[in-house]
């Protein structure tokens, strides 16, 4: 694996991770009885993004991590992933 592909991992690895995480244990501003005029009742009350986004990068630098290694351990290689034989070619 060159540097880009780790790199466009990382990434891919770091929004899934981050999308998962964001809406866990999220307090709308309809729960809080506090709700800004002008937002949905439905908005967050207190976004805590900064903390989400590190324990984001600790999830995903593990993740990571494990599959690089895999990719670059050979357990996984392309032959073993194409069931239709369309990289024989």
């Amino acid at each position: 694996m060159n540097a880009t592909a780790a790199v466009v991992l990382f990434a891919v690895i770091w929004f899934m991770a981050f999308f998962i995480l964001l809406p866990l244990r999220l307090k709308t501003q309809g729960e809080a009885g506090e709700v800004v005029p002008g937002t949905p009742q439905s908005a967050p009350s207190a976004g805590g993004v900064g903390r989400k986004a590190r324990l984001t990068t600790v999830v995903a630098v593990l993740l990571w991590a494990i599959i690089a290694g895999v990719i670059e351990s050979g357990w996984v290689t392309l032959a073993d992933i194409d069931w239709f034989g369309q990289l024989d070619r």
